[in-house]
């Protein structure tokens, strides 16, 4: 098994007494695209931070392309590209002038992806970075930080504010890339169903904490609503254990989340061991509702 290209270990960072992070512990698989998922406050950008040396962790340690976070220097950025909904460009520049600049730094360059990019993104090439409007300056980050072939590329909330055309090319223009050049990407994110539609492995934080990460596959496989339709008994006075996330009572029907659902083994369990003689069915989850469950009941935690 190939080295992962982010490996984070009980990563805690402080602002005075506030507690940020708590033991965040990930690693994002070589050629994967991870999708960071949480609610604003959640620690997404703080992590992703630590990860580009740009914050200092608290305690904990992580590895990026091999190289301690802390340690990442010019040599390790080559290799690396990074978009943030909050970043800087150099606004008196235009967008070829951007590109022209740029261009020493990275051995790997490659000037024809640079021109496929600048005309699937529907960039301006000479116009000035500060004229742009806010989904053209991050379709111009995007360029620049995957015109190199990067190996790793960092999305911090690339989504945000975008305008459904411009997040269209934006995902279109990401996903050629990185398929092309077999690259792995972390992306933080609060929509749900662009990380569904755009990632393979899953991240879930509540606030300060990951509460899961696995694959997007394994994660809708292991996830399942089912409906119970009581017969007899009180379902409010059942223990349904750690496996149920969520269960919600109507009448004489109940709907259940199971995080640990194996098929018929586990419908056989609900009605032998909590609803004898009652009826159980089964229903895939989306992401969303995946989300929405566990977010809800860590919240009450």
């Amino acid at each position: 098994m190939s080295q992962p290209a982010i490996h984070a270990e009980r990563l805690c960072k402080y602002f005075r007494s506030n507690e940020a992070l708590k033991d965040m512990s990930f690693s994002v698989p070589t050629g994967s695209i991870y999708g960071l998922l949480g609610p604003n406050g959640a620690g997404k950008t703080t992590t992703i931070k630590i990860l580009m040396n740009l914050l200092a962790a608290s305690s904990g340690r992580a590895e990026v392309l091999g190289y301690p976070s802390h340690k990442l220097n010019w040599r390790a950025f080559r290799r690396i590209g990074y978009v943030s909904e909050n970043q800087k460009l150099p606004e008196e520049m235009s967008v070829s002038e951007l590109i022209a600049y740029l261009k020493p730094f990275y051995p790997t360059w490659d000037a024809k992806l640079g021109e496929e990019l600048l005309a699937q993104l529907d960039l301006p090439a000479d116009r000035k970075l500060k004229d742009l409007s806010r989904g053209m300056k991050m379709k111009a980050a995007l360029l620049s930080s995957l015109i190199f072939r990067p190996e790793l590329l960092v999305l911090d909330e690339p989504f945000s504010g975008l305008d459904p055309v411009v997040r269209e090319d934006f995902t279109k223009g990401l996903l050629g890339s990185v398929a092309d050049s077999n690259g792995t990407v972390l992306m933080s994110s609060q929509d749900v169903e662009e990380v569904e539609r755009l990632c393979d492995w899953i991240g879930i934080m509540k606030p300060g904490c990951l509460l899961i990460s696995e694959p997007l596959d394994q994660l809708l496989r292991r996830f399942r609503r089912v409906e119970i339709t009581l017969t007899a008994g009180e379902a409010s006075k059942i223990d349904w254990g750690s496996k149920v996330v969520q269960a919600e009572h109507s009448g004489t029907t109940v709907n259940l989340v199971h995080q640990e659902f194996a098929g018929e083994a586990t419908l056989k369990e609900l009605q032998e061991r909590f609803l004898q003689g009652s009826t159980t069915e089964d229903f895939p989850m989306t992401l969303r509702e995946i989300y929405l469950a566990v977010a809800r009941v860590r919240a009450n935690s």
